[in-house]
């Protein structure tokens, strides 16, 4: 069997996907790269029920190598990822804040620190049908030197060096989306500088103890 250890990586990452509440309904999708081959969930089993052998195998540029179902409808958004960045792993994910945010606003301002890991502001896709060509074509503008991206009245997407990491991203793009709606509620949000991220990006090089311990 192809990619055995990155199909049990995409159930395990698709289980916890859905334990945490970032899976809809059918909505949500998972895959891990492994040079020119993907591994994704498949279309028509919950993420919570996805098994190793569900998981079709596919070269990025040949189509489906191998897998007892066809992939989900969203592996043109994958696909795109992998051919437009470094990526290792991607999540798709349907959580409310995203969700919400992606049908209301243009960009998530940076209003927490936290934000620099994703590259900061996350742009909204224009929309188009899921699935499609076209909304591939938009997350690859979006996600230029960003590791996630919202799309249009769809929900949130994330991309990472691993699948841990893609999931991490992915879970963080959902609270930073929280964090928006309730402080807009309050009032206008502080949305941080791009020279404020980039001092928390240097803060991030260091170990827990920084530049200034001393």
């Amino acid at each position: 069997m192809l990619l055995e250890q990155q199909r049990r990586d995409v159930c395990l990452t698709a289980r916890r996907l859905a334990e945490c509440g970032l899976a809809r309904h059918e909505g949500g999708s998972v895959s891990v790269r492994s040079g020119s081959l993907v591994t994704v969930t498949p279309a028509g089993v919950p993420l919570e029920k996805v098994e190793p052998a569900d998981c079709p195998v596919l070269s990025i540029d040949a189509g489906v190598l191998e897998g007892r179902r066809e992939p989900a409808a969203e592996t043109t958004l994958h696909t795109a990822a992998y051919r437009s960045s470094d990526a290792g792993a991607v999540v798709q994910a349907y959580g409310d804040h995203a969700a919400v945010v992606a049908a209301a606003l243009a960009e998530l301002p940076p209003v927490h620190h936290s934000a620099a890991r994703l590259g900061g502001a996350i742009p909204v896709t224009e929309y188009a049908t899921y699935g499609t060509g076209e909304l591939a074509d938009h997350l690859v503008k979006a996600l230029k030197s960003k590791r996630a991206a919202l799309l249009a009245n769809h929900g949130g997407l994330a991309v990472g060096a691993g699948p841990v990491e893609a999931f991490e991203h992915a879970r963080l793009l959902e609270w930073l989306c929280g964090v928006y709606i309730r402080a807009r509620s309050l009032g206008e949000p502080r949305v941080l500088t791009e020279d404020e991220l980039a001092e928390v990006r240097a803060r991030d090089s260091y170990a827990w103890a920084g530049p200034d311990i001393l």
